[in-house]
C-alpha cells in the first residue's frame, strides 16, 4: 500500500508516514453552533483513530459523477460509522413501522465511498450501520427490526432501553473466531462491546465470513475474504478510552493502513 505525504514527528524525532484515514461523515441540522448545516463524524471514532496512529479526515457527504475511486485513492483507509437504518429499498424489501432515519443520499455517499475503497483495495472498518451497509452493497440483506425475530425474547439487549435518558448504550459480550483477524486485534476470542442496533444481518453477502456472534447466537462480526473490510455490530469507538481490547481493533486496522 502507497504510504501518504502526512508526517509526524515522533518523541525521538524521527519522521513517519502517518496514515491518512477518510471517515464518511455525516450532515447535520443547523444550529446555534453553526447557522449552516453541518458535515461532521463523531469524536470518539476520530479519537480512536488518532490514538491508533492514524490522522482521520472527515469527508463531507456528497454526490460523484463519476464514483469515489479518485478521492479514495488519495487516503490509506475508510471507516463507516453507525447511525441511522439502510433504505430497505436497496435490499428488496418495503419498510417496516420500526425503520427510521432513512436518507438515499446518504446511502449513496457510502456506498460510493465503499466502492471507491474497495477499487483502491483500502482496509474498510464498517461500524454498526457501516456493517449492514456493506452486507447490503455487496448483496446481502437486513433484519429490519430485532424485536420481530421469533426468538426476540431470548436476546440480550442490543440497545438501551430508555435512550436518551439512561445508558448510552448496552454492554454484551461477543465471541470471536480463533483464527478472525478481530481476535487477533482483540487478542482474544471474548470481548465485551457497547451495543446501539435494532436491526441485524440477514443473508449474508457473498464473499464475507461470519466471524464473531453474541451470546445469543446473533451475527455480530464479519470479515471479506477477497476485499479489505471488517464489521463491527457493536461500537468499539465507545468504549476503547478504556478496553485495550477494543482499542486494539482501532490500533490493528491502522497498521493495515500502513
Amino acid at each position: 500500500m502507497r504510504f501518504r505525504q502526512s508526517v509526524r514527528v515522533a518523541a525521538n524525532s524521527v519522521a513517519r508516514v502517518v496514515p491518512l484515514v477518510a471517515v464518511a461523515g455525516r450532515t447535520g441540522a443547523p444550529s446555534r453552533v453553526s447557522r449552516d448545516e453541518v458535515a461532521f463524524a463523531g469524536k470518539r471514532y476520530l479519537t480512536s483513530l488518532l490514538r491508533a496512529g492514524a490522522e482521520p479526515v472527515v469527508v463531507a457527504p456528497q454526490e460523484f459523477a463519476d464514483g469515489a475511486i479518485d478521492l479514495l485513492s488519495r487516503f490509506d483507509a475508510l471507516v463507516l460509522m453507525g447511525g441511522p437504518d439502510v433504505d430497505p429499498a436497496l435490499y428488496g424489501q418495503t419498510a417496516s413501522a420500526q425503520v427510521y432515519g432513512v436518507s438515499p443520499q446518504q446511502d449513496q455517499f457510502e456506498t460510493a465511498m465503499l466502492r471507491g475503497a474497495i477499487a483502491n483495495e483500502l482496509p474498510v472498518l464498517a461500524v454498526c450501520r457501516g456493517m449492514q451497509l456493506a452486507n447490503v452493497v455487496l448483496g446481502g440483506t437486513l433484519v429490519q427490526h430485532l424485536g420481530d425475530l421469533p426468538n426476540a425474547g431470548s436476546l440480550v439487549a442490543h440497545a438501551p432501553g430508555e435512550f436518551p435518558v439512561g445508558a448510552e448504550f448496552a454492554l454484551h459480550d461477543v465471541l470471536l473466531d480463533s483464527g478472525s483477524w478481530l481476535a487477533r486485534a482483540t487478542g482474544g476470542t471474548r470481548v465485551r462491546g457497547a451495543s446501539f442496533h435494532h436491526q441485524g444481518i440477514g443473508r449474508l453477502a457473498a464473499g464475507f465470513v461470519a466471524v464473531g456472534h453474541s451470546t445469543d447466537g446473533l451475527l455480530e462480526a464479519v470479515e471479506h475474504d477477497t476485499h479489505r473490510i471488517v464489521g463491527v455490530q457493536w461500537h468499539p469507538e465507545d468504549t476503547s478510552a478504556d478496553d485495550s481490547a477494543q482499542q486494539g481493533i482501532y490500533d490493528a486496522f491502522v497498521e493495515l493502513a500502513r
